[in-house]
């Protein structure tokens, strides 16, 4: 199959989306976009209809296979596992912005998505995010039309709890500006009343740092781990509120290297969930350079 320059560029920040939005992990999305543009060129053009929907069946069959693999990976992943953070602030002349600057992508969406089959998370965002027709979405799974409206069902209500997310960034940041300032003063019922009584906080270190080891769960012990890691924090420290999967999040850095991110799932102006994440592995890509 012959992909002109302009086709590679339209279609390349495509596939990327559609990888990381399932895989979670921007360097294997890369990666499988890589690898979905040099298989297709071995493809007979007679059997391609239309060039965007083949690729993305490509790419989708692709991250499948990764995701079945995954499983086992995940089960033993040191602690709790959150997406890889993706930095949307200066991105002005990446395609792959205005590809990304959708619903679906926050680091909360990301993480219920977890709760789905690979199937369903690629049904989910076939319909939802790249707006295919069932038919289209039923060739691109290898399932009956019929049985893809059943799994988008199912998938939709495992997906309820962040359906209603609040997406105004500005509004979240507001939010997000409280919480920094509540915890640099030492102003613990301003902080209360900033996060939800049922509040999670993960920790995602992978083993490679000290991170909780399970999920902190309740209000109460939210604040004693904030306030704990504030103590701890030595030398030189500094923080910077940015554009992470399209909602505000937070840079932490310590002595001039960025140590954690710090995200949100905002709902009725308080916090919900909180993720951190501090495995290194996780913050070595160029968007968060």
């Amino acid at each position: 199959m012959q992909i002109s320059n302009e086709e590679y560029q339209l279609y390349k920040p495509l596939l990327f989306s559609l990888g990381y939005r399932l895989l979670g992990s921007i360097s294997e999305a890369e990666d499988l976009v890589h690898d979905t543009f040099l298989r297709a060129y071995e493809v007979d053009e007679q059997y391609v209809k239309n060039k965007k929907a083949y690729l993305c069946k490509m790419m989708t069959n692709r991250c499948l296979d990764v995701l079945k693999s995954a499983r086992m990976k995940k089960e033993s992943y040191i602690g709790p596992w959150n997406p890889e953070p993706l930095l949307l602030d200066n991105l002005d002349d990446n395609p792959i912005d205005g590809v990304l600057q959708k619903e679906g992508l926050s680091i909360a969406y990301l993480r219920m998505m977890e709760n789905l089959s690979p199937i369903e998370r690629a049904v989910v965002l076939l319909r939802d995010i790249f707006e295919m027709p069932y038919v289209e979405i039923s060739d691109t799974v290898n399932k009956k039309v019929d049985h893809c409206r059943k799994l988008y069902s199912r998938s939709k209500e495992k997906l309820r709890k962040v359906e209603d997310e609040s997406l105004h960034y500005e509004h979240n940041k507001h939010v997000i500006d409280q919480f920094i300032t509540s915890l640099q003063t030492q102003n613990k019922e301003k902080l209360l009343q900033l996060l939800s009584e049922n509040i999670t906080l993960y920790s995602d270190g992978g083993g490679k740092v000290l991170a909780a080891l399970r999920p902190i769960e309740s209000r109460k012990n939210v604040v004693a781990f904030l306030q704990g890691l504030l103590k701890k924090a030595a030398g030189d420290y500094d923080h910077e509120v940015v554009n992470v999967n399209g909602q505000p999040a937070i840079l932490i850095f310590m002595n001039g290297a960025l140590n954690s991110v710090m995200s949100f799932y905002i709902k009725n102006d308080t916090v919900h969930e909180l993720y951190i994440t501090l495995n290194p592995d996780k913050l070595t890509t160029r968007n968060l350079k």
